[in-house]
């Protein structure tokens, strides 16, 4: 489990389950288990302070890897 926060103000935005041992560059909507702070407004993600995080993309989400940290274990699948 990862919990992905915002670069920017260091917020929490959501816990995800990550399978692989790859960088994070999708967050599949149905493995986000928990979400804290996050806003969707025209096709994007938004942290609360105002930083994008990602792009809609249907089933997940792009993510924009300069403007969130992550920290946790990831799954070997």
């Amino acid at each position: 489990m990862l919990i992905l926060k915002c670069a920017d103000c260091r917020r929490k935005l959501w816990k995800y389950y990550k399978i692989g041992p790859g960088e994070v560059h999708r967050c599949h909507k149905d493995r986000i288990r928990k979400v804290w702070n996050m806003e969707e407004r025209d096709g994007k993600v938004f942290c609360p302070c105002g930083r994008a995080v990602g792009i809609d993309r249907g089933s997940y989400y792009t993510m924009d890897k300069k403007a969130f940290t992550y920290k946790g274990t990831k799954t070997n699948g």
